[in-house]
């Protein structure tokens, strides 16, 4: 948890590449419309733009009462999966910015930025942070039937079997897919890509022994640490996390490799300022209630309390933290 503060840290004070990626609507939402006090007077909508099931759908259910009740108003959840999360954080960008549509989002929702050629939004200039919820780090899950026990021993196997071996994800521009395809190319690995529409699914694929690796989130792995039918064999947190201790960081077989995600709530760039800064501040009152705390650590999740302005520069400075891991990744989607 320390070194993933120490990371969050240095993020927020490179300036110089976080004045590198400001753009007009990244922390710049337009100062309250009429009305905006009153707000809300019906339903909020918080869109995950992947399948049902996942680490974002986590987070919303993290603190939907907690905030539900603090702002009168029911908080629903609602999947618009697709395309690599692009479908429905297009939806997003679409939507009227009135403080009645939020966006749940990861590192993925920078990762599409740099791994599709065309999209029909820009993850900066249409999107303002709201607020951090915290971060995660994956695990590199195996079927117990590869003869292999440790990450030194998968990468020796995956390099002598060129193209026999592959890894299941999310989907395309996921996390879970940017995250083996960076360790891939780190350790020279030729593996095979398999496209699902969820984490769960590719999890499935791994445990009926369809596909030889996967990197959910935390939340995606810590249920099976004991399940006979699969082994858990690196994080890639850059130290051993307080999650899965038993575990040692890939790194350290893998020399470079890292990876991990913030977790968070954004809105359209043009949603009042008030708005804004009601969400935020019943955000940041859920997230420190013992309760809620309680779910994200179940869930591998350390929390965040930053400024909108802090998360607004991590986002930018993560926005260029992702190109590089594409890039290294050879990742590119036209």
């Amino acid at each position: 948890m320390n070194q993933r503060r120490r990371l969050i840290n240095r993020i927020l004070t490179c300036a110089p590449i976080a004045a590198a990626c400001t753009l007009p609507g990244l922390g710049q939402a337009q100062q309250p419309v009429a009305g905006s006090s009153a707000w809300p007077q019906r339903p909020v909508r918080v869109v995950s733009p992947f399948a049902a099931g996942g680490v974002l759908d986590n987070m919303v259910r993290a603190v939907q009462n907690e905030v539900a009740q603090a702002l009168g108003q029911p908080l629903i959840l609602e999947n618009r999966p697709g395309a690599g999360g692009t479908v429905g954080t297009a939806s997003v960008a679409r939507a009227a910015p009135d403080g009645y549509t939020f966006l749940i989002a990861a590192n993925s929702h920078h990762i599409n930025a740099h791994l599709y050629s065309k999209l029909a939004y820009d993850p900066l200039a249409d999107f303002t942070g709201v607020a951090a919820i915290g971060t995660t780090g994956y695990v590199l899950m195996i079927p117990a039937a590869l003869p292999v026990k440790t990450v030194d021993e998968f990468v020796r196997l995956m390099r002598a079997n060129p193209g026999k071996y592959h890894f299941a994800s999310a989907g395309l521009g996921s996390a879970t897919h940017l995250s083996m395809a960076y360790l891939a190319n780190l350790a020279n690995l030729d593996m095979l890509h398999v496209p699902m529409k969820s984490t769960g699914e590719a999890v499935t694929e791994v445990l009926a022994g369809r596909a030889h690796a996967v990197m959910p989130a935390n939340i995606g792995a810590i249920p099976f640490a004991a399940d006979p039918r699969v082994r858990l064999i690196g994080v890639t947190s850059l130290e051993p996390t307080p999650f899965l201790p038993d575990l040692s960081p890939i790194s350290r077989a893998v020399p470079g490799y890292a990876f991990d995600s913030w977790l968070g709530l954004l809105a359209p760039a043009a949603t009042p300022r008030a708005v804004i800064e009601r969400m935020h501040e019943e955000m940041m009152k859920a997230l420190k209630r013992p309760e809620v705390q309680e779910r994200l650590a179940k869930q591998g999740v350390d929390p965040l309390w930053l400024s909108r302005d802090a998360f607004n520069k991590l986002l930018a400075a993560d926005f260029v933290r992702m190109s590089k891991v594409v890039k290294a990744a050879g990742g590119k989607i036209d």
